[in-house]
């Protein structure tokens, strides 16, 4: 045979093997994860205030009067 055919043979069979671990360890994953789907978040305190940034002369956050109507320019 070929050296060639042979590698690839090789890369094939070693390709099965790492797709059969990746798959058998991910499975055991998964099934823990559907025990404990009482579990919402990270279990931390939500902050939704907007980071601080310095910002370039000229740009400025938008107020949330703004935010409130739409309508307005």
């Amino acid at each position: 045979m070929n050296s060639l055919v042979i590698d690839l043979i090789l890369c094939g069979v070693a390709y099965v093997v790492l797709i059969y671990f990746v798959a058998t360890l991910t499975k055991s994953k998964i099934k823990r994860n559907r025990k404990n789907n009482d579990e919402d978040g990270d279990g931390g305190v939500e902050d939704n205030t907007p980071p601080v940034i310095d910002l370039p002369p000229g740009i400025v956050w938008p107020t949330e009067e703004k935010e409130k109507n739409p309508i307005a320019f």
